[in-house]
This record gives C-alpha cells, sequence and structure tokens, in this order.
C-alpha cells in the first residue's frame, strides 16, 4: 500500500515536472523567437498551404499549439488575418504538436536529461547576452521535461501492473470509453503533449497496451486539447469563439470518423503494427497520420467551415435594423408641415445614432478593441443612409406655402448634414491606430490617454444636451451647450500644447502623435457641428 501511494506522488510529481518543463521551454523559445513567428505567422495569409505549413513550423519551434492558435486570433482580432486564415494556421499547429510523440518514443531519450539541466543551467546564470541566456533557459526547460517523464516512467510501470490498472485497459476495449478518458484527462492536464507524452512512456516502460485502445486515446487527447482554447475564449472577443469553436468542431469531426473507421475496419491498426514494431513509435506515428488526414479532408472546405462559424456565432451589431425610416412614410399624402415634422423626428432619431456612435469611437480608440471599431464603420453607414433619406424627401417635397415651413425644411437639411459630420468624424476617431500590433499595447502615454477621455466625454455631454434641445430647446439649456464648446475649445488649446511639451522632452511613437492629434481635432470639430445645431434651436429656425 505504502509503496503505490508513492508511486502515485512520483507518477503526479513527474508531471508536474513535465508540465513545467514544458513552460519554461515554451517562455524561453517566446523571448528567444516570439516576435520572429508573429512576423511569420502575420505572412503567412497567401494560402491555405502556406498557413498549415507555418502553423506546423512555428508549433515545432515554440511547442506549443494553443499559442500559435492564440496568436492568430490575435491577428484575426486586429484585421490581419480571417478566420480562414486562422483556420488553416490551427490545422498546421496539430500536426506540429505531434512531433513531440515522436521525441519521447526514443528509447532512453531521458537520459540526457542531466545533460541538459547542467548545460541549460549553466548558460542561463553565467551567459552575458539575452539570446544565449534564452537559449540556456530552453535547454533547462527540456532538461526538467525529460527529467518529469523519467522520474514518471518506473511508477508508471509499477501502476501498470496493478489489477486495477489492467481493469481499466479492459474497460478501455470500449471505444468510447476509451476516447471519453483520453478527452477527460487531456482537458483535466490542459496539455495533448503531456497527455501523449504518458501514453508513449508507458510503451516504452514495456507496459502492453493494446494499440487499438492506445488508438481510441489519442482520439481523445485530440479532442481534449480543443477544450483550453474553448474555454479561454468565453472572456474574448466574437471572433476568437469562432476560432475556438471551429478547432472544437474539427478535430471533433475528425475523432468521429476516424473512430468509426477503426472499428469499422481492422486492417487501420494491423498496418501500424506491421510497420513500426516499436508501440511508442506505433502511437507517435497514427498521431501525426491521424492530423495529416483530418487536414488533407478539411483543407478544401476551410472556407466553408468559417462561413459556418458565422452562422452559429453571427456578427453582433447595434445597427442590424437601422438602415430603414421610422418616422417618414415613403407613401405618405401628408401635407408638408407634417412631413416636415417627420424628418424632424426622424432627425432626432438619427441624432441619437450619432452619439451612440460617438460614445462607441472613443470607447474603440481608447482600447482598440476591433469589434467596436467595426460597429462604428457599421454604424456611419447606417447614418449616411439616413442622411441620404431625410435630405432625398425634403428636397423632392413640394407645394410648400408657408415660409415658416420653408425656413425650418432648410435647417433640417443643415441639422442632417451636421449629424452626417458627427458620424464621419466618429469613424475617422475609431481609425486611428493608437495600439501597437505586435502587443497591443498603446503608443500613447497614460497622460496623454486621459487628456483624450476628458476630452471625449465632454464633447459627448455636449452631444448629449443638443439632442435634449429637440425636446426642451429653452435658452438656458442652450446656453450649457455654448459654455461646454467654450471649455471643449479650451482643452484643445490646452491638450495641443501639452502634447508639443511631451513630444519634446519625452520619447513617443510618432504614430500616436499623430493619433492625438488628430483625435484632438475631430473631437473638436463635432463640438462645432453641435454647437452649429444649438445654434439653430436658439434662432428658432426649428
Amino acid at each position: 500500500m505504502n509503496d503505490l501511494v508513492t508511486n502515485i506522488f512520483l507518477i503526479f510529481g513527474g508531471l508536474g515536472l513535465f508540465l513545467y518543463g514544458m513552460k519554461m521551454m515554451m517562455d524561453g523559445l517566446e523571448e528567444l523567437a516570439g516576435n520572429r513567428m508573429r512576423i511569420v505567422i502575420e505572412k503567412a495569409t497567401s494560402n491555405r498551404f502556406l498557413g498549415v505549413a507555418v502553423g506546423a513550423v512555428v508549433t515545432v519551434i515554440i511547442q506549443s499549439s494553443t499559442a500559435t492558435s492564440v496568436m492568430a486570433v490575435g491577428f484575426i482580432n486586429s484585421g490581419l488575418m480571417t478566420l480562414s486564415q486562422a483556420i488553416t494556421l490551427i490545422m498546421g499547429a496539430h500536426i506540429g504538436t505531434t512531433m513531440t510523440a515522436h521525441l519521447f518514443s526514443f528509447p532512453g531519450i531521458t537520459a540526457f536529461a542531466p545533460m541538459f539541466i547542467f548545460f541549460g543551467i549553466i548558460t542561463y546564470l553565467f551567459a552575458k547576452r539575452k539570446t544565449v541566456k534564452d537559449f540556456g533557459f530552453i535547454l533547462l526547460g527540456v532538461g526538467v521535461l525529460f527529467f518529469g517523464l523519467s522520474v514518471m516512467g518506473g511508477p508508471l510501470r509499477m501502476f501498470a501492473n496493478t489489477e486495477g490498472f489492467q481493469a481499466m485497459l479492459y474497460t478501455f476495449k470500449n471505444p468510447f470509453l476509451a476516447i471519453l478518458a483520453g478527452f477527460t484527462f487531456t482537458a483535466i492536464i490542459q496539455s495533448s503533449t503531456a497527455a501523449t507524452g504518458i501514453l508513449v512512456t508507458l510503451y516504452v516502460q514495456g507496459v502492453d497496451i493494446d494499440f487499438t485502445t492506445a488508438a481510441y486515446l489519442v482520439l481523445g487527447i485530440s479532442a481534449g486539447t480543443t477544450i483550453t482554447a474553448l474555454i479561454a475564449s468565453f472572456a474574448g472577443k466574437r471572433e476568437s469563439k469562432r476560432a475556438a469553436l471551429a478547432n472544437l468542431l474539427y478535430i471533433s469531426i475528425g475523432v468521429v470518423i476516424f473512430g468509426t473507421l477503426i472499428s469499422a475496419a481492422p486492417g487501420i491498426p494491423e498496418f501500424f503494427t506491421r510497420t513500426w514494431h516499436s508501440g511508442a513509435t506505433q502511437v507517435a506515428m497514427f498521431y501525426t497520420a491521424f492530423k495529416l488526414a483530418l487536414t488533407a479532408a478539411f483543407l478544401p472546405f476551410v472556407k466553408h467551415l468559417a462561413a459556418l462559424m458565422y452562422t452559429f456565432i453571427p456578427k453582433r451589431t447595434q445597427w442590424v435594423d437601422a438602415k430603414h425610416l421610422v418616422y417618414i412614410k415613403s407613401d405618405s399624402t401628408a401635407t408638408p408641415t407634417v412631413a416636415i415634422e417627420q424628418a424632424y423626428n426622424e432627425l432626432k432619431r438619427m441624432g441619437t445614432m450619432a452619439l451612440i456612435n460617438l460614445e462607441l469611437a472613443i470607447e474603440a480608440f481608447l482600447s482598440g478593441d476591433e469589434e467596436k471599431k467595426a460597429g462604428v464603420i457599421e454604424g456611419d453607414s447606417s447614418i449616411k443612409y439616413l442622411n441620404k433619406q431625410i435630405t432625398s424627401m425634403l428636397m423632392e417635397m413640394e407645394h410648400i406655402e408657408s415660409a415658416a415651413d420653408m425656413k425650418r425644411l432648410s435647417t433640417l437639411l443643415y441639422i442632417a448634414s451636421d449629424f452626417e459630420r458627427i458620424a464621419a468624424h466618429a469613424e475617422n476617431i475609431a481609425k486611428y491606430n493608437v495600439r501597437t500590433k505586435k502587443k497591443h499595447k498603446p503608443r500613447l502615454s497614460p497622460i496623454a490617454l486621459e487628456e483624450l477621455s476628458t476630452m471625449g466625454n465632454d464633447v459627448v455631454q455636449m452631444l448629449s444636451l443638443t439632442l435634449q434641445a429637440f425636446d426642451n430647446p429653452s435658452d438656458e439649456h442652450l446656453q450649457k451647450i455654448f459654455d461646454l464648446e467654450d471649455t471643449v475649445n479650451a482643452l484643445d488649446k490646452l491638450y495641443t500644447e501639452n502634447h508639443i511639451k511631451r513630444h519634446k522632452t519625452e520619447k513617443s511613437d510618432p504614430r500616436g502623435g499623430v493619433a492625438f492629434v488628430g483625435m484632438v481635432s475631430d473631437l473638436e470639430r463635432v463640438a462645432d457641428h453641435a454647437k452649429n445645431i444649438a445654434y439653430y434651436f436658439q434662432d428658432r429656425a426649428v
């Protein structure tokens, strides 16, 4: 009993070392080649085959299919890559992650662990150049990983001889239970590399596991590794959810198809057992063959898979039903006075949309959120549509005999133009590239971002008061708008001067400076258009 408990502790301890060694190796590789890998991935957009190849190579280098997938999703969110292109990278990542199984299948590979640890720690501690230190950290991670495997090896062999383990293997002759076991274990430890490493180590230690059972376990491990990305996507953007769901669906379909083929065609397992003598090699080769065959089967349908993801998770926007008129009826036989009142209400709705779009644009600017930016662009399109429809209706109006109606019609045309220009400035604000592509860090200092946020809040408040003037055009209310416009003008001058001073005394990104000046200018112009509308109310022209 004591030996069994000791072996269980050693297995878990070895697994912990293995996972920690993997993390060390991945962190070291990220430091050594992370930026280069991102550049390579960014450029892998020309065709599907290149995407798969790059995904596989990058994953072999950084030893993490999850990290490759995360980088791909980051490029989707930044607009540098489509969902289809990201899926090809994820397919390649699945192929690349199988290479470690081949490495673990070499007999005696764990004997090199002490050597890797020794040279790794010496290099890491005493090297002066950062690249050499990073390389030493990678060697240290490889050594810890192999040492974890060696710690698990003996206890796994002894544990495999127990009646309980043998009974478990017998239940795994049921394909569903074997796949479920591989899926559950991988989902818990969140590493398909560790799961396949344990399976291959059992073979290396001489544990007799039926190859068909091992194949089902590999299928379950492949499905289990998709859960980590799926869970991580819950807190992410909708595009990351689509990529994670595509990953899960792609692998799940493959597991069902290959699981059925293995059961229906005994010749498939026999091919692997006849071709390779070593059980560990058989498992590694099946793992790679499964991922290669799955990629070959799905690659021609990548665009269809991406389109299906948009069916499951459609684009979310508040402007879906915005491109229509609510108050103006095209077949209306209303008098000019009534028709102008309808246009007045439609303009109020248009102004509300412009306010929402401005708030969304400022949020998109400060956060770098690509989905919000897309929402602003779509909102601008809806506002342009309303402007065109309202303007056309007013311009085509006939039989206007009242001078008051004519003056009001002319004023409404000006207001429509002001709201359309406000929406255009909001789109400009959303499009400023204020964050870096690689690490998504702001190109502006916290002080500069705070200044823009303050000015943005004042302009939003001013536009909100302008919309309230449609219901309350009192002189007192309008004066609040004019006072705020003076405040915005003062902030425009102050913040521009502050920016010039910072530019002279601090190191700054020129692109951030362009975005700062551009946003200040756009906010000031929005305030001008809001003031114009307030003047129309002051002149009682509305």
